[in-house]
């Protein structure tokens, strides 16, 4: 199942193969300053409202209006 990034209900980002490429999609996007690890406890990684998810096979397009911290000029 693919994974994608989410801020609260909406996906922000496109599907993804793995949680993994979602992470890296949001380290390149400098909306996390490092990949969590699974087996190290810690605080909120992603900003408040952002989460990573499992998506359905039905494909949505994200947020057209949505922009990347890198995209906003």
């Amino acid at each position: 199942m693919p994974y994608a990034l989410f801020n609260r209900d909406r996906q922000i980002g496109p599907g993804l193969p793995t949680e993994a490429d979602v992470w890296k999609q949001a380290l390149d996007s400098r909306l996390i300053s490092d990949i969590p690890v699974a087996d190290e406890a810690g605080g909120q990684v992603l900003p408040a409202h952002y989460h990573v998810k499992e998506i359905r096979e039905e494909r949505c397009a994200p947020d057209p209006d949505w922009k990347l911290p890198d995209e906003i000029s």
